[in-house]
């Protein structure tokens, strides 16, 4: 068995941001050498999170508005976490959204379904974070 692991590094220059990392999995995938396996995608920081969905922009409008109707940021007085850092919020959020994602390999390709694509979600920005991608198989 093969086991592959890479960091990806993120600064995004906002609270909040989504980014496609879709080619940089499949390309560490490729990286890894395996033909049938899995690849495990996870944020390690607590508030961002690592999830497949659509990557349409309307979506990810209704992510921010439905997110932000859930847990909105202000007032930061709303959270008894709020003290130090005012990013109560962000853990919620994270929460929903989820810390990681598993995807099969099949023949060296992410095997998707339809529209699937991987993103990172940065949901306490304006500093730099990472998310871990290890591939095992053969």
């Amino acid at each position: 068995m093969k086991s592959y692991r890479k960091e990806m590094w993120f600064n995004i220059p906002k609270r909040r941001g989504l980014v496609n990392i879709s080619n940089d999995v499949q390309e560490a995938v490729t990286a890894s050498g395996v033909q049938e396996g899995l690849v495990l995608v996870n944020a390690m920081h607590i508030t961002a999170s690592v999830f497949i969905n659509d990557d349409e922009g309307g979506l990810h409008s209704d992510f921010e508005k439905w997110l932000e109707k859930l847990a909105p940021e202000k007032p930061y007085s709303q959270y008894a976490h709020n003290g130090f850092e005012d990013n109560a919020d962000a853990h919620l959020k994270r929460t929903i959204m989820g810390r990681e994602v598993v995807v099969a390999i099949t023949g060296g390709k992410l095997d998707f379904g339809p529209w699937e694509q991987i993103f990172y979600y940065e949901l306490d920005g304006k500093r730099k974070k990472r998310a871990l991608i290890k591939v095992i198989g053969e």
